[in-house]
């Protein structure tokens, strides 16, 4: 079955904010992604370049903490109640396609379920009732 893990959408202060986050909850990053470093990076400003593609912070044995900085330029505008999501990580292709099919129905989906750059099956949906969700895979997870 699959698990959920918070995902959070800040104005630029991402990097700040997980500072913060890992004084509170202790460990290490498990990623640290800036926009520079991803495939369309060199189409930003320098400013957006340094800013935080994604962030993961183990907040317990289960859990990760992640984050973005939400770009304008990239179409998003922060509004209290959208700088968040759910992320269903599943155990299988199939079930991803299930759930997003499933949360999606009467929804609207935001990019559909497909092979992501960094090597997951990954979809983004607003469900029926305007919750957020990322459905993701990794094709690498352990069994």
């Amino acid at each position: 079955m699959a698990t959920v893990q918070p995902y959070l959408n800040f104005p630029g202060t991402t990097e700040e904010a997980f500072t913060f986050y890992q004084s509170v909850f202790g460990g290490e990053f498990q990623a640290m992604q800036r926009f520079k470093d991803t495939p369309e990076g060199d189409k930003l400003s320098e400013e957006e370049q340094e800013m935080i593609m994604h962030v993961a912070l183990p907040i317990g044995p289960h859990t990760l903490l992640m984050a973005t900085d939400a770009l304008p330029s990239m179409g998003f505008t922060l509004t209290p109640g959208n700088n968040f999501s759910l992320t269903l990580i599943t155990e299988s292709k199939e079930e991803a396609e299930r759930l997003f099919s499933a949360l999606s129905a009467g929804g609207q989906v935001t990019m559909p379920l497909a092979d992501a750059f960094w090597g997951d099956y990954f979809g983004m949906l607003t469900d029926p009732y305007g919750i957020q969700w990322m459905i993701s895979y990794d094709y690498n997870q352990k069994a």
